[in-house]
């Protein structure tokens, strides 16, 4: 298998990101025609500003969510990451659907999200340590501690 057969979950978990983000986006062109705000202005009715700040806020994490993914996924598991990049999205989907009709509806996709962007952060911590004791200082830790957990 070459490398990018095997990182093809992650490709297509990327690219469902973008779409979604392309989707936000879209969102807002609406809400400015339903709400009447012209480019470049960013406020108006509350309906509006929820619906552009939803999108504003899903666009400032998505560079964090794709590199943790990317970083799990190379350097800890592709298939766990791109669960949890599953998952992240689809907070997100409903982070911006729930803040889109009314502030507090924002307030648990927007937990869950989190919670998931830091198990993504913490798959990616781990894999590169592991990676980096592999690497440099020639040890598998992971071997290490199957070999000592079957001697008990």
């Amino acid at each position: 298998m070459t490398m990018m057969e095997e990182m093809v979950v992650l490709a297509a978990v990327t690219v469902l990101g973008i779409l979604e983000q392309a989707y936000f986006s879209l969102q807002v062109i609406y809400a400015r025609r339903k709400y009447s705000v012209s480019p470049p202005a960013t406020s108006g009715s509350p309906e509006f500003e929820r619906v552009f700040r939803a999108q504003a806020n899903c666009s400032e994490y998505f560079p964090i969510f794709i590199t943790v993914l990317w970083t799990s996924g190379v350097f800890f598991s592709q298939g766990l990451s791109a669960v949890c990049g599953l998952l992240y999205l689809y907070g997100r989907f409903q982070y911006f659907r729930g803040y889109s009709q009314s502030a507090q509806g924002r307030l648990a996709p927007l937990y869950f999200s989190a919670q998931v962007l830091w198990v993504l952060i913490g798959f990616s911590s781990l894999g590169i340590f592991l990676t980096l004791c592999r690497v440099y200082l020639n040890v598998d830790l992971l071997q290490e501690l199957c070999s000592a957990l079957s001697l008990v």
